[in-house]
């Protein structure tokens, strides 16, 4: 059996649920959207949190930063595992074993037991390198971008949603007559049901490649992706390519700033507009909501550029959009009035997940015999950034002034970004398997929505 990249998709067909690249873009996407409601469930519900285990503003500060470090190590291990055995089994893991600390979370009794379980929670968030890595086997150059940049979107939708819907969870509890103490204990066991649940769909509904599963593909082509003639040392080109961690870089400074939004946002909205922990739900889940089209935009307009500008355009448009998020950040803090704080965060939004998309529409491009050591590193990088700006929050200055000093470096690291270059030889390669597929004809894409 021999994988070419004719097998993959050069379009994204939304209502087709039959083919196997359009079943794993459906199945990626909804598993990542679950695995946020595992991984970031708890941050609407803080406040209680807070109040019952009286955890100082330090303290929390920890737990923030707990949430989001051990991703960084588990990022780059999955990415090697995809690479190993394949996204399929990879996700089935990560699902099914994910799920225990979610619903064991309520066993808290003291911050260090919370901590713990937090820590633990955190490696669900690996979740996202296998969705990319799965999207990125699936689709063709001319729309690996989009496809991308959308199952992450609609994935990190659960973010959002998860700060809306758990206060419903948690007052459903607690109009069973529940104390608040047993309701946020009880609402996280739901979404452990549900990351169990579908690790069992993902491993029945979906398969490794366009052409079958790594197990059979091995056997004939053993230096597909990670085959084991090849794995060690294309790990080792991937971590010496300056241009991995120039995306690492650019992704701790739009991801990782999400991931901080996430998890403090609904607190920030209590104590500096004194809202109640259901409407700063809300508001913060705006927040989040803006992922149904946002890194959609992002990918979309990295293949867009990538089809005009080849591969240094899609460069171009990841400094853009990083530029255009710290920009925005810097406004989003100095802002004291509630309704122009949710609109510049609405606005940052946009260039946050936009810059998300772009990252993600570069990194298929560095190295394709390790796809899933660049996309692991890369997705580390978003954790770490998480870690970098939660020590801010745990120290004496106040939340506004972290965004501030965030908005700056965000800034900085999009000048960094115009250092990631690629050869000729490199440019021409995707040009003609853009041109092998039949996904770019005169210099236009055939991406469609069809049904």
């Amino acid at each position: 059996m021999t994988i070419t990249p004719h097998a993959k998709a050069t379009k994204i067909e939304l209502f087709n649920f039959s083919s196997p690249q359009m079943k794993t873009f459906h199945l990626t996407w909804i598993a990542f959207f679950l695995c946020f409601f595992g991984w970031f469930g708890i941050a609407p519900l803080m406040v209680y949190v807070r109040q019952e285990l009286s955890l100082t503003k330090e303290q929390i500060g920890n737990i923030i930063i707990a949430s989001v470090s051990i991703t960084i190590f588990m990022r780059l291990f999955i990415g090697w595992l995809c690479d190993k055995i394949g996204p399929r089994i990879a996700y089935t893991f990560l699902l099914t074993l994910g799920s225990i600390p979610v619903m064991c979370i309520g066993l808290s009794d003291s911050y260090l037991t919370f901590l713990l379980f937090r820590l633990a929670i955190g490696a669900i968030g690996a979740s996202f390198v296998i969705t990319q890595y799965h999207t990125s086997v699936m689709f063709a150059p001319n729309i690996v971008g989009t496809a991308n940049a959308t199952t992450a979107g609609w994935g990190n939708l659960g973010g959002g949603v998860t700060q809306m819907l758990m206060p419903i969870i948690f007052g459903f509890f607690t109009a069973l007559g529940f104390t608040t103490g047993f309701s946020w204990r009880f609402a996280m066991v739901i979404p452990g049901i549900a990351l169990f649940l579908m690790g069992i769909i993902y491993f029945f509904g979906t398969q490794d490649t366009p052409g079958g599963n790594f197990k059979d593909i091995k056997e004939t082509y053993p230096t597909f992706q990670g085959g084991k003639k090849n794995s060690l040392k294309n790990f080792l080109l991937v971590m010496t390519d300056k241009r991995v961690w120039l995306l690492f870089l650019a992704y701790g400074a739009c991801f990782g700033i999400e991931l901080t939004i996430n998890n403090i946002a609904a607190l920030y909205y209590v104590d500096q507009f004194s809202l109640t922990p259901a409407t700063a739900g809300i508001i913060a889940g705006l927040f989040g909501l803006m992922n149904l089209f946002a890194r959609t935009l992002g990918g979309a307009f990295g293949d867009k550029f990538g089809i005009k500008w080849g591969l240094r355009g899609r460069v171009v448009w990841l400094f853009a959009a990083l530029a255009g998020e710290g920009v925005c950040l810097i406004l989003f803090s100095q802002m004291t009035s509630l309704l122009l704080a949710v609109s510049s965060m609405i606005l940052f939004s946009l260039f946050v997940q936009m810059s998300e998309g772009a990252t993600y529409s570069v990194v298929p491009f560095i190295n394709k015999k390790a796809m899933g050591a660049v996309a692991g590193i890369v997705g580390a990088g978003g954790n770490a950034g998480a870690v970098s700006a939660g020590f801010l929050f745990r120290g004496e200055i106040s939340y506004q002034s972290a965004f501030l000093m965030i908005g700056i470096v965000v800034t900085v690291a999009a000048i960094f970004t115009l250092l990631i270059r690629f050869t000729l030889e490199e440019e021409r390669e995707i040009s003609s398997e853009m041109q092998e597929t039949g996904s770019v004809t005169s210099g236009k894409t055939k991406l469609t929505l069809a049904n």
